[in-house]
């Protein structure tokens, strides 16, 4: 059974020190069902693939007799080479600290997101290629899939479920590691140990960072415990409680318009965005972020947005915009107009293709900055609306408000405000990266040498 990791990070050799293993040393390691191996094929500046090569007992493996449906099968089966829960154990007990996101030598590498590559000769999908899109996909990974047949000299038998899968994305490894250590069992639908309550907890520690978002997610757990239903209901149930970033945002509004109401700020934004979407003639229109529902009303008002999309993280914002909105007596003309999801933006989701335009007002700033490649992802490259309207605080301007201590930014579950050259730094970066025009414009009253309140960039292809 084979995994190998690849990154052209710049020195690519820095993987190293993330996976604890030295790229000049063969390691090996005593795991309960056989051995594992860590070595480096290349090791060099510019490329470096780390391999983690499990060597599977055989005869430990013919010890286990549940499940077996012909008398051979403890003796002749897959186990050994194709990747399965096998793998996911080894990962923890031989990358436990990359998984942990533990880095005692280069601790900032922890954080950043690299060029990575996962590579799996054998990987069994149970349900074909899309099974396998479906699955990592939506995390931002590219996927490429060769299927084997079940034998070549025999083509008449056609394929088999097994796929020489290679996985590529710009991510954290501790993110990678964590995606391979839930998702792989689930490919397989199969694990080689007794499934109790402690899974649930792994799956929820596991997974508790990105499994909510994901549009698979009942499917995932549903494999992961082994279809057992009480404990998929369990895990179903801690999932859909409100996470980190649905809670922190849920009472973002209310906290900046406290500091910003004096000056109307949040009314002039949202017109601001309204004018611009009616300019780019768009007809169907993404609310990215959408929270209660403000800019959703507004554009209902507009007979010329045909079709109306809010996206949030949060099912309780999601519901204050319904009862916003009165979307439960709407005319049925209207109704039709509008449709609410539930979903993360720092995930692939193809229900955000084929929209003319995306407006994320405040949005951006209560996303973790290593996350935002992600996010780039998400909106300019799989939903790739034609024009894309992004506001953010201008970190600048905080000194006109008095009340707002000096360094403090203007609500709690920001992880960042930027000053009018960072953004258009980052903005100018995506929009070359993606193929888009971007322009700028100030948002609100202007003070001398700080600029406005809001900056708005304005993505066109």
């Amino acid at each position: 059974m084979l995994l190998t990791i690849t990154t052209t990070h710049n020195p690519a050799t820095d993987l190293g020190y993330l996976l604890h293993k030295h790229p000049d040393k063969v390691q090996s390691f005593k795991l309960n069902f056989g051995q594992g191996h860590v070595f480096y094929p290349e090791a060099t500046p510019e490329r470096c693939t780390a391999a983690l090569l499990l060597d599977i007992d055989p005869i430990r493996l013919s010890r286990r007799t549940a499940g077996n449906n012909f008398p051979l099968q403890p003796y002749v089966n897959d186990r050994p080479y194709v990747a399965s829960s096998f793998l996911s154990v080894a990962i923890t007990q031989v990358f436990g600290s990359a998984l942990n996101g533990r880095c005692k030598d280069r601790p900032e590498l922890v954080e950043q997101a690299l060029p990575l590559q996962a590579s799996l000769p054998a990987l069994s999908c149970r349900g074909g290629e899309e099974v396998l899109r479906q699955l990592f996909e939506p995390l931002g990974y590219t996927v490429d899939a060769q299927r084997h047949t079940l034998d070549e000299n025999f083509p008449d038998w056609g394929a088999s479920n097994l796929f020489s899968v290679r996985l590529s994305a710009t991510v954290r490894l501790c993110d990678l590691l964590t995606h391979l250590y839930v998702l792989v069992p689930v490919l397989d639908d199969d694990k080689h140990y007794w499934v109790g309550d402690d899974e649930v907890e792994k799956l929820l520690g596991r997974g508790g960072q990105w499994l909510a978002q994901h549009p698979q997610r009942q499917w995932i757990a549903d494999r992961y415990l082994k279809h057992q239903r009480q404990l998929v209901n369990t895990a179903l149930d801690q999932l859909s409680g409100e996470t980190r970033e649905e809670v922190d945002t849920n009472a973002a509004d209310d906290a900046e318009t406290a500091v910003e109401s004096a000056i109307g700020l949040h009314q002039q934004r949202l017109q601001s965005v309204v004018e611009v979407l009616e300019e780019s003639g768009a007809t169907r229109v993404l609310d990215l972020g959408c929270g209660e529902g403000k800019l959703l009303a507004l554009l209902l008002k507009k007979r010329q947005f045909e079709h109306i999309t809010g996206l949030d993280v949060s099912h309780q914002n999601l519901q204050r915009a319904a009862q916003r909105l009165h979307l439960d007596t709407l005319p049925e003309r209207q109704r039709q107009r509008l449709e609410l999801l539930q979903g993360s933006l720092l995930y692939r989701d193809d229900r955000l293709a084929g929209y003319d335009a995306a407006a994320l007002v405040e949005v951006i700033e209560h996303l973790d900055l290593p996350r935002l490649p992600a996010f780039e992802r998400t909106v300019f490259e799989f939903a790739r609306p034609a024009t894309v309207i992004i506001t953010t605080p201008n970190q600048e301007y905080n000194t006109q408000w008095p009340t707002l201590a000096a360094g403090h930014v203007r609500h709690r579950d920001h992880r960042f405000e930027w000053s009018r050259a960072q953004f258009q730094s980052w903005a100018s970066t995506a929009a070359q990266k993606f193929g888009y025009a971007v322009r700028f414009a100030d948002l609100g009253p202007q003070a001398p040498d700080i600029g406005a309140p809001t900056q708005m960039g304005v993505f066109t292809l």
